[in-house]
């Protein structure tokens, strides 16, 4: 465990580079590396919400979480955030630098203002930060997926409450 020797802080923007070839070696391609790239340049982007885990003067892992909609049957707009893509290095992966990206993305979303989180990612990673089936409030993913992989979180309590219907990425997820 190297949690004591990584730090969590805000990208900059000399980041990215570094963050656009992270993204490509984590997912063994470039599509998430492009979407951050698109996601940056978006009115769905939250500079305090895009962070990196830094080690030494090397940046091992990214988190990032944006602004979504959660639009509802009788076209009611909920505003959430998805936290899409995360990433850490494969040699630095299974020593709490994602759970730490994660635990500090949600507080800093918290204490930005924001209610909840979506996510689309592993049915037993997720679920230890609070994540739970969004079915849990009837939000639905735009595209097929399994019920158990597309999870909510509240960041305060009720975040989520009278919130139904169906997730709107922003356009940028559509372009990769």
């Amino acid at each position: 465990m190297i949690s004591n020797e990584f730090i969590i802080r805000k990208e900059s923007a000399s980041d990215h580079p570094e963050v656009y070839e992270l993204n490509k070696i984590a997912f063994g391609q470039d599509n998430e590396a492009k979407l951050v790239d698109l996601l940056r340049n978006s009115d769905s982007f939250i500079p305090e919400l895009s962070l990196v885990a830094t080690l030494g003067n090397k940046i091992v892992g990214h988190i990032l979480f944006t602004k979504i909609r959660i639009k509802s049957d009788d076209d009611k707009g909920f505003d959430s955030l998805a936290l899409a893509p995360m990433a850490v290095k494969p040699e630095f992966q299974k020593q709490g630098i994602g759970s730490k990206l994660i635990q500090t993305g949600l507080l800093k979303a918290k204490e930005l203002g924001h209610k909840s989180v979506i996510v689309l990612g592993h049915e037993h990673y997720y679920p230890k930060f609070g994540f739970v089936p969004a079915k849990k409030w009837k939000i639905k993913a735009p595209f097929d997926v399994p019920e158990n992989v597309f999870m909510g979180i509240e960041l305060v309590a009720d975040g989520l409450k009278n919130v139904t219907g169906t997730v709107q990425y922003p356009k940028e997820f559509e372009l990769v």
